[in-house]
């Protein structure tokens, strides 16, 4: 079974999450997928919008700690987590870097690395139940890459209040601050995205891109540089005691143990 459903459609191109026996946890393959996704919609001249969706009742939720720990135990984690993150980080910058606009559909919670797949996106639509949450420094870690995306979106006042209390930030509040475009019911969470995609596709193709080139330079500038000046932040964090106890301790369902 494919971890990505990707679907083209009267210029309309989806890549849907296909993991919901694991809640969408993001394991090195599965982003790798989904990598060549985007890729795939980036060079096929007939998409003008495309659409990341997700199977089961989570969106994403975030990396794979399981993987992680995994990582952890192996004599040659540090260059894992290396690589780990370098993946990530090339799929943030894919996204972002598509030139057609690009909506995050969101079915329901979206957590950790998960957040940074839908920051990276123009638009997120969601249904009322759904939220955000980056939960890292519970895990002894950092949303290192998710934090230049989130910054940029909604400055560092917002960004530091979720990146730093570890709690939820429901999709309603999150329309409020301006991160979530629109909130809707989940039965009409379809019907939400068919609307803005239609509104969308009203545009110009030519006119979309160098518009949403334009935002990305007079919003966005040094962005992309800023996610991959974090690969290093992100692989740091993962090296610590800290890191090894609080992936254990949500591993083994327990409060993790820090270090003083």
């Amino acid at each position: 079974m494919s971890l990505v459903n990707v679907t083209i459609d009267n210029a309309v191109g989806t890549i849907e999450l296909n993991r919901p026996e694991k809640r969408n946890a993001l394991k090195r393959d599965f982003i790798e997928e989904i990598a060549a996704a985007v890729a795939k919609m980036a060079g096929d001249t007939s998409v003008r919008v495309v659409v990341f969706k997700a199977q089961g009742t989570v969106f994403c939720a975030g990396m794979d700690l399981g993987e992680m720990q995994a990582r952890a135990q192996s004599d040659d984690g540090p260059k894992e987590w290396q690589r780990d993150s370098e993946v990530y980080c090339d799929l943030l910058t894919a996204i972002y870097s598509l030139t057609v606009p690009t909506i995050a559909c969101l079915q329901g919670p979206v957590l950790a690395g998960g957040v940074g797949m839908v920051l990276a996106c123009d638009f997120i639509i969601a249904a009322d139940s759904a939220f955000l949450s980056l939960p890292e420094p519970m895990r002894g870690i950092t949303a290192a890459m998710v934090t230049p995306l989130l910054i940029h979106r909604v400055g560092a006042g917002p960004a530091s209040h979720l990146l730093l209390s570890g709690r939820r930030l429901s999709v309603t509040d999150a329309n409020t601050i301006g991160l979530c475009y629109e909130v809707v019911p989940a039965d009409e969470l379809g019907q939400a995205v068919d609307s803005l995609v239609q509104s969308i596709m009203q545009g110009s193709k030519s006119a979309l891109a160098i518009t949403k080139r334009h935002i990305n330079h007079c919003g966005g500038a040094n962005l992309v540089e800023n996610i991959r000046h974090s690969v290093s932040v992100s692989a740091e964090a993962r090296e610590t005691d800290d890191a090894r106890e609080g992936l254990a301790a949500f591993l083994e369902k327990r409060k993790p143990k820090w270090q003083p």
